[in-house]
């Protein structure tokens, strides 16, 4: 066999070896990634766990990996943020899915793929409500925890929804425990272009003044499941939204925030350099 044949050779069972990898192992894998965050002293941590991108088409073994990862965590909180179906026909696995980890409360908001598969929005909401799980659409809420308060912002999908700051940050002033969800990460840069440094929070558009004053200390996002097919970490292709982030932590702004890989698949079956993953958040939070 002469070198050229040879090397031929070889880079022919590298290029099968990761198709194979990309389309049946890495898929299939779940990794948990595990952050503190928060400076309190002395308080009991909110455990916070993030499930993006599910893209729900069947309820199998893999899904059955998460749903049991999420119940050793011990979560206080699951929080959704988007893409869990991509076509109205897949409500079903969702309800099948959430049946997994009932008893946990939940939240969750919208993605792309729920507006661009037709998914009805009253009929997601029942099935999330079927499961304790509130759909936050451009609106907050508060979630109690030992003596202290988590106000938790939901932002519409940037992409395929219309966000609504104004409405969703209505009455909020500075609050000390604040988190916000937005399915595009893409959404932390579009609500400060424009706008002198430093002069707006993120998260809140210019026309809502009466909001200026509610500045979220986390942001949890998805939608770029990490690039998806991302070999030694680069992610030449990313979905319309993601803007400059690929995944994990980016704290260049007052609000931190998270990308997370997300769990399922989306266009194409395969996923490279960017594993599966259930992002979970031990939060020490600050007095009320």
């Amino acid at each position: 066999m002469s070198r050229r044949q040879w090397l031929a050779g070889a880079a022919s069972i590298a290029a099968a070896s990761a198709a194979a990898n990309a389309f049946a192992i890495e898929p299939g894998r779940v990794a948990v990634t595990r952050h503190r965050v928060g400076s309190a002293t002395g308080s009991v941590p909110l455990r916070v766990t993030q499930l993006s991108d599910l893209h729900l088409r069947s309820v199998g073994a893999h899904e059955e990996r998460i749903a049991h990862a999420v119940t050793e965590l011990q979560p206080h909180l699951v929080v959704v943020t988007g893409d869990a179906i991509d076509r109205a026909g897949n409500l079903g696995m969702l309800d099948r899915f959430l049946a997994l980890i009932p008893h946990v409360p939940k939240l969750a908001i919208l993605g792309n793929w729920e507006y661009w598969g037709h998914v009805d929005r009253g009929a997601l909401t029942r099935v999330y409500e079927k499961w304790n799980c509130r759909l936050l659409c451009n609106e907050s809420t508060v979630v109690a925890f030992a003596s202290r308060d988590l106000v938790v912002t939901g932002l519409d999908d940037l992409v395929g929804g219309r966000p609504d700051s104004a409405a969703a940050f209505a009455g909020l002033g500075a609050m000390p425990n604040h988190l916000l969800l937005a399915h595009c990460p893409m959404h932390r840069d579009v609500y400060r272009a424009g706008l002198p440094s430093g002069s707006q929070p993120v998260g809140v558009s210019k026309a809502s003044p009466a909001a200026s004053a509610a500045v979220p200390q986390i942001m949890l996002a998805g939608h770029t499941h990490g690039g998806q097919i991302a070999p030694f970490g680069w992610a030449p292709i990313r979905p319309r939204g993601s803007g400059r982030y690929v995944s994990g932590w980016y704290n260049d702004a007052p609000t931190s925030m998270y990308v997370s890989r997300g769990l399922g698949t989306s266009v194409v079956p395969a996923r490279l350099g960017a594993v599966p993953e259930i992002a979970h958040f031990e939060w020490a939070l600050a007095a009320t």
